[in-house]
């Protein structure tokens, strides 16, 4: 019994020069000093400046994106009708071929005039498909120097 009033006895001294100690400390000013308020000042100015940075960079970023976006539709847009004068084209020479055999057959045998007509007719059509589709190639060459030459 008489360790455990020794202990008490001792911990209770312990926990008076804690006090004293604490009580002789001088004073700790609750509120921050000027330079860190001005810390704190500089760093939140440099992560606004970041943040409004990292917005215009994103801003940009997006225009970018929807530029080469409506680029790249353009593109398709013009590919498409690149390839359907194409398809006409291929049609009417094959037309144009046909005809021009029904032509050969009609000289051996004697020309007459409605397989004449008929193979200036196929080709006049092969000669429209083809104007056609340079003109849909050229549509597809202009577009693509039109940026080039804005940005030059």
């Amino acid at each position: 019994m008489s360790d455990i009033s020794s202990l008490e006895n001792r911990i209770t001294a312990a926990l008076d020069r804690i006090r004293a100690g604490l009580d002789s400390r001088p004073a700790v000013d609750a509120a921050p000093s000027a330079a860190l308020q001005d810390a704190l000042a500089k760093e939140k100015a440099a992560h606004a400046d970041l943040a409004q940075r990292f917005a215009a960079l994103k801003d940009r970023h997006e225009g970018q994106m929807a530029a080469l976006t409506a680029r790249l539709e353009s593109q398709i847009a013009q590919m498409a009708a690149l390839e359907a004068e194409l398809q006409k084209l291929r049609a009417a020479n094959l037309q144009l071929r046909d005809m021009n055999g029904k032509l050969r057959a009609s000289v051996t045998e004697g020309l007459t005039p409605e397989v004449h007509e008929a193979s200036l007719a196929a080709e006049i059509a092969a000669l429209e498909a083809q104007r056609a589709a340079d003109t849909a190639e050229m549509d597809a060459i202009i577009a693509e120097l039109k940026p080039l030459i804005a940005e030059g």
